[in-house]
């Protein structure tokens, strides 16, 4: 089975063939480091590691560079307003940021490169675009790439350059600022930068956003490579203007695939301060609410839909992965006798499963095809008992497709002194048939999130998914 992506660049799917055989070079777009990640935020970062997992399910070699923006307008107004140099400013955000991926389970990247780290890479790509002619300085100091000597401009996000409009260069990095035309590739230090700029060859200053971007893609990467991704409001101007520099410098096809995931809505509106639904990361885990669910909901809508974020399907992901990990494990083998059926049935949906997400990542499809095998199987278990080899090759798929969704694992936890005690006081209650008291102490615990089920082994216990 073939793998096809929708590439923003051409807008249709398209067969993934990577530039090495058995090897993938994908570059993602990360955080600005200036405040704690939002919902928002994570809905791209579990598309890309959703993208990332199943190229490894498909046994890709995958090499993975997400940058860290610590330099850009919103981090030098807000550290000099703390009188924090923007490395001290930066530091507790960027650290917030990798334990924020390792609380979703997103797994982390091969490179993660800071752009403070390498403004000298910056300025050889900017020398580089001067030299060929297709950047200019202005009275300032500052170093502008000249659209209109570069006739591709336009391609990604499928423009006409002779239309669009001329105005004004403004040297804002904020996205509804940016002037559609000449870009900043080197801004001149001014005053109210205070102590954030570079002594280079280019002048004194700093780098503009989109430049970041493409001298850390082309340092670790090279300057082709196979896949970028980002979401849709990065197509223009970030993505359009990282072609056009890294294009003009090289002149070489920058990326062959772009791929792009659409906005999330909280409750049916655009997640905003204003309207009392903007949440970062979090904010929701202080809510009480499970990571693993909120990782569901994240990542169980289509990259190229736009996702609505509700604490209903908070609650129904949390009811998908309880009914997930309790099938694993109600697994038992209550049979010697050999099973041919059990590996039809994992046959089948495991290859329904690779299908689907074959299909440009079709996630819905993916994990319909997850809760279909385990209702055939609990359905064949209801006449036949499981055999060691159903159970083990049960474990596989299990294990395999959790490759990809990684939702299946519980967090290792224990009870607490107090929850232990209750469970010892309940089997008491039980023993002496004060089932009121049983009853009173079951209700107390799952007040605490613990829930218990009286099977003829005996009692057990598991933590429940919180989703408030």
């Amino acid at each position: 089975m073939a793998l096809r992506l929708y590439n923003t660049m051409t807008r249709k799917k398209e067969i993934f063939q990577p530039l090495q055989a058995g090897k993938v070079r994908m570059y993602t777009c990360g955080p600005t480091v200036y405040n704690f990640a939002h919902i928002g935020n994570f809905r791209a970062y579990l598309f890309e590691d959703i993208l990332r997992r199943y190229l490894k399910f498909k046994g890709y070699q995958v090499t993975q560079v997400m940058n860290i923006t610590d330099v850009d307008d919103k981090i030098i107004r807000d550290a000099n307003k703390t009188g924090k140099s923007i490395r001290e400013f930066t530091k507790p955000y960027q650290n917030a940021f990798f334990e924020d991926l390792d609380t979703l389970g997103i797994e982390r990247a091969e490179v993660y490169p800071a752009a403070t780290d390498h403004v000298p890479e910056m300025v050889r790509l900017i020398k580089s675009i001067m030299d060929k002619g297709i950047a200019y300085r202005t009275d300032d100091g500052s170093i502008y790439f000249r659209v209109s000597d570069y006739p591709a401009y336009g391609k990604l996000a499928h423009l006409n350059i002779a239309e669009m409009q001329q105005g004004t260069r403004v040297q804002n990095d904020e996205y509804e600022k940016e002037e559609i035309r000449d870009f900043a590739l080197w801004k001149a230090w001014k005053e109210e930068d205070g102590p954030v700029f570079w002594e280079t060859e280019i002048g004194k200053g700093r780098p503009g956003w989109h430049i970041e971007c493409s001298a850390m893609s082309s340092k670790y990467l090279g300057n082709h490579f196979d896949i970028h991704t980002g979401g849709v409001d990065n197509i223009f101007p970030h993505h359009e203007n990282e072609i056009a520099q890294s294009e003009a410098a090289s002149g070489k096809k920058f990326v062959n695939y772009w791929i792009h995931c659409e906005h999330l809505m909280v409750e049916g509106d655009k997640m905003s301060k204003s309207a009392g639904n903007f949440y970062r990361l979090r904010e929701l885990l202080e809510k009480g609410i499970d990571a693993t669910a909120i990782r569901y909901v994240l990542l169980s809508t289509h990259y190229r839909q736009k996702l609505n974020f509700t604490f209903d399907k908070v609650e129904a992901a949390a009811k998908s992965i309880t009914r997930l990990r309790d099938f694993k494990k109600s697994l038992a083998v209550r049979s010697d006798q050999e099973s041919q059926d059990i590996g039809k049935i994992i046959d089948k949906y495991l290859n329904d499963f690779e299908a689907t997400l074959d299909d440009d990542l079709n996630i819905s499809g993916a994990l319909g095809s997850v809760f279909s095998c385990i209702h055939e199987i609990n359905t064949y278990r209801e006449t036949h008992s499981l055999t060691k080899e159903d159970v083990r090759r049960i474990l596989v798929y299990l294990n395999r497709i959790d490759s990809v969704l990684n939702v299946l694992e519980e967090p290792e936890n224990q009870l607490t002194n107090k929850e232990q005690t209750l469970i010892d006081a309940r089997q008491q209650a039980r023993a002496d048939r004060n089932w009121a008291e049983a009853d009173r102490i079951r209700d107390e615990l799952l007040h605490r999130g613990i829930i218990l089920e009286d099977t003829p082994q005996g009692t057990t216990w598991k933590r429940k998914i919180q989703t408030k």
